[in-house]
């Protein structure tokens, strides 16, 4: 396992998250207290490399057993994730937030088919893997799948991707991404609060919120009103435009699922 004192802190390493984002006592964000320590964060990110090297050398053993079977020429593997966690990323520990460290995940394909060291930039949910690998294997995507199947990637074709990702989290922050742009609003204790606004293409670690700049007053409205059309489009049950988003109290657990019945 690496060692403490051998470990980097991240680049958008801060001691404490700027401001409330109604999710700063949960779960992973106990962890550690506050004002996060580099010796602190550097503790827990050997802690989390040593994780990913078991995963590594647990895949390994995975890929050693298909090829002694005689059947690594003959399977789709697929390498997915859950979403990270920030480990110090912006004050933060855990995924309750809508940063790049706790939303974006690794997705690698891997056999017959596909071609090798291609790398593809365009937007996809991993709800897009199952659709994917019905056509890759001559299977029909049955007609209840709302994914959509990245085959196209692996051709000579144009594959373009999602238009753009969408990311919510209780009703407390919601967030999408289009042309590299990320747009966050968030709703703490029934009032609306810090807007941020990142270039992802010259900015991937978040650090610059041009939400404030004049520059990017025409930019902040048209990803504020991309973001009020996709609420409507996925159904979701805040209402960016009214006070509290019409939940102004954080829903708890029971209140997610009575609304999703």
């Amino acid at each position: 396992m690496d060692r403490p004192e051998d470990v980097s802190l991240p680049v958008n390493f801060k001691p404490i998250h700027p401001f409330d984002n109604g999710e700063l006592v949960i779960r992973d964000e106990t962890l550690l207290p506050f004002p996060r320590t580099e010796i602190a964060v550097k503790t827990e990110l050997a802690k989390y490399y040593g994780m990913v090297s078991e995963v590594d050398h647990q895949i390994g053993r995975i890929l050693e057993a298909l090829k002694k079977s005689g059947k690594d020429k003959n399977t789709i593997i697929v390498f997915g994730g859950d979403n990270g966690l920030s480990v110090g990323q912006h004050g933060l520990m855990g995924k309750q937030n809508p940063y790049e460290s706790a939303i974006r995940v690794p997705l690698v394909f891997s056999g017959p088919g596909i071609p090798q060291n291609k790398q593809i930039d365009k937007y996809v949910y991993l709800s897009d893997i199952y659709p994917t690998l019905c056509e890759l294997t001559g299977n029909a995507i049955p007609k209840t799948v709302e994914g959509i199947s990245m085959k196209t990637a692996f051709t000579t074709e144009t594959f373009k991707g999602r238009d753009k990702l969408f990311f919510a989290y209780l009703n407390l922050q919601r967030a999408v991404v289009q042309d590299g742009f990320k747009f966050v609003l968030y709703n703490v204790e029934g009032q609306p609060s810090h807007p941020q606004l990142f270039d992802l293409n010259k900015d991937h670690f978040e650090m610059n919120n041009l939400a404030n700049d004049k520059k990017y007053e025409a930019k902040v409205k048209e990803m504020n009103a991309l973001l009020i059309s996709t609420l409507k489009q996925e159904s979701d049950f805040s209402d960016v435009s009214k006070s509290g988003w019409g939940h102004p109290q954080k829903w708890t657990s029971s209140e997610v699922l009575d609304l999703n019945k």
